[in-house]
Order: structure tokens, then C-alpha cells, then sequence
């Protein structure tokens, strides 16, 4: 594995395990007043388009962490249009 490889991976791991607690939060409180719809539609756009790109590279480290993302994002989203 080439050094920019294991950098890429390690950046892949850490913003996506970033958005476990937000997720947690929002299931646990069903509080999603303070979070932007308009930011979670752009970046869950955003995350999915990456993954279409990570796909077209056929780039393993930025489809796994895109498809995890886009899920997590997704659920948060989702819990805000449903919970408000």
C-alpha cells in the first residue's frame, strides 16, 4: 500500500465514523430541530455523487467510505424530514 493510499484511508475512516454519533443522537432524542435540511440534502447529494465518481475510478477506499457515508447522511435526513 502506497503512503497516499494508507493517508486516503485513514481520512475515508475518520469523517465517516464521524457521523456515527450524529446519527445515534438524532435516533436516541428524535430531536432534529437544530440541524439544517437544506445542508444534509446538499451534502448527502454531495456524498452520493462522490461515490458515482469513486465507482467510476473503481477506487475501493473512496466507495466504501462514500457508501457508508451516504447511508449514515441518509439516515439523519431522513429522521429530520420525518421527525422535523
Amino acid at each position: 500500500m502506497q503512503i497516499a493510499d494508507l493517508i486516503g484511508s485513514v481520512a475515508a475512516t475518520l469523517t465517516t465514523l464521524s457521523f456515527i454519533p450524529q446519527v445515534w443522537r438524532v435516533w436516541q432524542t428524535r430531536h432534529t430541530r437544530d440541524i439544517s435540511l437544506a445542508m444534509y440534502i446538499a451534502f448527502t447529494s454531495g456524498v452520493a455523487f462522490w461515490l458515482v465518481y469513486g465507482i467510476m475510478l473503481d477506487s475501493w477506499p473512496i466507495i466504501i467510505a462514500n457508501g457508508i457515508t451516504v447511508c449514515l447522511a441518509s439516515a439523519v435526513l431522513i429522521m429530520k424530514i420525518r421527525f422535523g
